[in-house]
């Protein structure tokens, strides 16, 4: 479907109305779809649906889970129509809606409809065989990450390497007597991955009735902190007490003068090699099954990684690694019949990086926002040089939005040479219209708006500020934003186009 001309819109579901707190898989989520379908859009971008921390500011890219669902989008009318709850049940935990997520109380609310649920699934026995049959197929990764959060819990949230060693080095005789003495929590946490999974499995094939496909998101790094790591330190550049040699980053450049040290542990490929890559392989396969294709973040990781020995506070002192992202895709392409991905190949880019997205035939990104910088006509994303295949954007979740960027952050060239371009100043009430015709009318197969391009809202609706810790991630649409006048002129735009 990626070398299909076609349109969809970014918007993770924590964005989405609803009367929890936070956006969800529940009725409006499935009004999102209806909404999408009508306007003629074939895609549906969300950000990763992993695990989110409050602790870690809540950024669905800093996870202690790769496999692992967020259980915060369990939707509270869902568990109405499975039986675990009835309506008096959930109307105590609805949040008057605003336009911010509030996690502090969303974390609890959604913590005690869980242990609610839970409760009812083991009294009445209900969606038993559903529940064993997730289990199974899902072994590989949900036991040790079941096993993960009750051990974390058990001491009282402490990074695995400071655990006892018995519990850091996983030793089975420590494992079983977990798995004997904790067997309901254990079971609870398989039962709310199992609820996210259900609802998810659901919402999904709505999607597909209505000729909508989802685009996931594949976050390049794991957390050091994770599931993963603790489960696998093999696959990752630690010393003899697993704790991390080396940390991930990017480089000093124009916009940071001592790079960016992320802080992530960074992959030991020759490990990664010496099994054909399988945890990659599990990986890419388990979104697979939840996606109609993915994007792949930081994507020139797959060509050379930036490492950064860990006693370093900045990340100017790191060095370039060569990485097998050739060799593991070769792997892929011969697993999956299939291998739908974008490659996030923002930023500066290098001729290898370039060689191995084209090697593959992987579409890269661009983004009209970025195409009117100084000499603007040369600009990899103005429509004039695009190769194909591509994904056109207006913005992105990390990017202010296209009426906040000519409100806030447009500078005067940028200005002037907009002006050029569409020999017309910008204004608010135009600019977010403009560049979406741009994107549109480009040749990249698919173009992908976010939803407060559409809606032309400013900076406070912005998804992400990058290096600012708290107050990103809880933009949400206010219900019926989604006017009939923007959603008939998207449809307009996308028939003219053609897409």
């Amino acid at each position: 479907m990626l070398n299909t001309r076609s349109n969809g819109i970014l918007c993770h579901v924590s964005s989405l109305p609803s009367d929890y707190g936070i956006g969800d898989l529940g009725p409006q989520a499935y009004k999102f779809v209806d909404l999408l379908a009508a306007a003629g859009q074939k895609w549906w971008q969300v950000l990763p649906l992993n695990p989110t921390d409050n602790a870690l500011g809540n950024s669905p890219y800093s996870s202690f889970s790769a496999f692992a669902f967020n259980s915060l989008f369990i939707s509270p009318e869902q568990l109405v129509i499975d039986g675990f709850l009835d309506q008096d049940d959930i109307a105590l935990y609805r949040i008057d809606h605003s336009d911010k997520t509030e996690y502090d109380l969303v974390y609890k609310t959604k913590s005690l409809l869980i242990d609610n649920a839970f409760a009812q699934f083991r009294s009445k026995g209900l969606l038993l065989q559903p529940f064993a049959d997730f289990c199974r197929d899902q072994a590989g990764w949900l036991d040790d990450f079941a096993l993960f959060v009750v051990i974390k819990k058990l001491f009282a949230g402490a990074i695995w390497v400071d655990w006892p060693i018995e519990f850091r080095d996983r030793s089975p005789a420590a494992l079983e007597a977990v798995a004997r003495n904790r067997s309901a929590e254990l079971e609870k946490e398989k039962f709310a991955q199992f609820l996210f999974f259900h609802q998810w499995t659901r919402l999904k094939t709505h999607c597909s009735a209505c000729g909508v496909g989802i685009i996931g998101d594949i976050p390049m790094y794991v957390n050091y902190d994770s599931a993963d790591v603790w489960t696998h330190p093999e696959f990752f550049k630690l010393d003899e007490d697993k704790r991390q040699t080396f940390v991930a980053g990017v480089p000093p450049d124009y916009f940071s003068a001592e790079g960016q040290r992320w802080g992530n542990p960074v992959y030991d490929w020759d490990k990664m090699r010496s099994v054909d890559f399988s945890w990659w392989v599990a990986r890419v396969r388990h979104n697979l099954t939840q996606f109609s294709a993915v994007r792949v973040d930081h994507f020139r990781a797959f060509a050379q990684c930036w490492e950064i020995p860990v006693q370093e506070k900045t990340a100017i002192n790191g060095l370039w690694q060569d990485v097998p992202g050739r060799e593991m895709f070769e792997v892929l392409h011969k697993t999956f019949s299939d291998l739908p991905i974008i490659a996030e190949d923002l930023g500066i880019i290098t001729p290898d990086v370039d060689a191995l997205k084209d090697h593959f035939k992987f579409p890269g990104m661009r983004v009209v926002m970025f195409a009117f910088h100084n000499d603007f006509l040369k600009s990899r994303d103005l429509p004039a040089n695009y190769t194909t295949p591509a994904v056109v954007y207006t913005g992105t979740h990390d990017n202010n939005t296209v009426r906040g960027w000519f409100e806030e952050d447009m500078t005067i060239r940028e200005k002037e040479n907009y002006t050029k371009y569409f020999n017309v100043r910008p204004t608010v009430a135009n600019i977010h219209w403009r560049m979406i015709r741009m994107a549109m009318g480009s040749v990249a197969d698919v173009c992908i708006i976010p939803l407060q391009d559409i809606l032309g809202l400013g900076s406070a609706a912005r998804m992400n500020r990058p290096s600012v810790v708290k107050g990103n991630w809880s933009w949400r649409l206010a219900e019926g934003a989604l006017v009939a006048q923007a959603l008939a002129r998207l449809k307009r735009l996308t028939l003219r186009y053609k897409r």
